[in-house]
């Protein structure tokens, strides 16, 4: 049995492709979750897994996984944001042409969602209310959870830990400032966790003894065009900001290994750490941005194969591995190297 912890970084809707990652590792008798740490769309399959392995285990974990992402495409239904006829014929999974999304675009840069949405009403926390029993959550043993959310103030980290899970903490991670209103947790305001961390690697793996970890991730490392409009420039501002806290972490998790390896730190002060990654590479890199807003479930499903594909083939090609060697060569995502032609090779859909 190897027991591995989970980092899933967050991304909209573009989270169905971790859905389709974890549904496919729960099917693995040789596979358990130490810890799992979420930011955003990560926190919310987090929160789901967790639940899942306390009610009724691994099966019971899938089974809400389904339910939550089939709740979000029927709640998506009655969204403004839609593709255009002439995409859905084209294929084109964009909002970009979309009337409502490129006019919530435009009064996003002059509008406060404290002006736009004056309730401060969260589209989320219904789903979350009605799916998840947050109870049950602050009661799991079979994983330790670790939900990510940024301090508006401080402009710190705050992990949230599953003793003390609620919904406004799923949604601190969750929360786009240019469309949410920050969420308040025990007096202090939140934003989401991406912009600190998309996912912190630290915190969990101070908490767990298991030398594995596994990032999932769905945010674009690499490019294939140079971004030359306003909104292409913006997203990849973004995709920049969401990414360069988890190579930070890998860096520092990396050197750490490295003076293990050469005797300078002894496994008495730390322990080596194995790093992996599943990603959906420059399949997923194909997509906009927009696309992240996009719900409905042919796109959610194309997203969680694509998920199932390239964990399929990542246990095939690393999960012999586990436990013995690192598989992701993390110097070639710290020197900014298309990593998905060092690792296992994504699905095409």
């Amino acid at each position: 049995m190897h027991r591995i912890n989970l980092a899933l970084q967050g991304g909209g809707s573009h989270g169905a492709f971790t859905w389709g990652v974890l549904d496919r590792l729960l099917e693995e008798p040789e596979i358990s979750f130490s810890g799992i740490s979420g930011t955003s769309a990560g926190a919310c399959n987090a929160v789901l897994v967790a639940e899942g392995l306390t009610e009724g285990g691994p099966d019971r974990a899938r089974a809400q996984l389904e339910g939550f992402w089939q709740l979000v495409a029927k709640a998506g239904a009655y969204s403004p944001f839609k593709r255009t006829p002439w995409d859905q014929l084209a294929g084109h999974y964009t909002l970009d042409t979309s009337p409502a999304h490129v006019w919530f675009d435009v009064m996003s840069r002059f509008f406060s969602p404290y002006q736009l949405n004056p309730g401060g009403e969260h589209p989320l926390r219904p789903l979350l209310n009605q799916f998840i029993n947050f109870e049950r959550v602050r009661g799991c043993t079979a994983t330790k959870l670790f939900v990510n959310a940024t301090d508006v103030r401080t402009g710190t980290l705050r992990v949230f830990r599953e003793h003390e899970m609620t919904v406004d903490m799923v949604l601190a991670s969750t929360c786009l400032p240019s469309m949410f209103h920050a969420v308040e947790v025990e007096d202090r305001f939140y934003w989401d966790g991406g912009y600190i961390a998309n996912p912190a690697l630290h915190p969990m793996m101070e908490a767990t003894q298991e030398p594995d970890l596994v990032i999932v991730q769905i945010n674009p490392l690499d490019i294939p065009e140079l971004p030359k409009d306003a909104r292409s420039i913006i997203n990849r501002v973004g995709e920049i900001s969401f990414n360069a806290s988890l190579i930070k972490e890998v860096r520092l998790i990396h050197q750490i290994n490295d003076l293990i390896c050469s005797g300078e730190l002894t496994s008495d002060q730390y322990r080596r750490v194995f790093m992996h990654m599943i990603h959906g590479g420059e399949h997923l890199s194909r997509f906009d941005n927009s696309s992240k807003l996009l719900t409905e479930w042919g796109f959610l499903t194309q997203l969680r194969d694509l998920g199932r594909d390239a964990a399929e083939r990542w246990l095939r090609s690393c999960g012999p591995r586990l436990g013995q060697k690192s598989t992701l060569d993390a110097q070639a995502l710290i020197d900014g190297k298309i990593i998905w032609k060092n690792t296992q090779p994504a699905a095409t859909m």
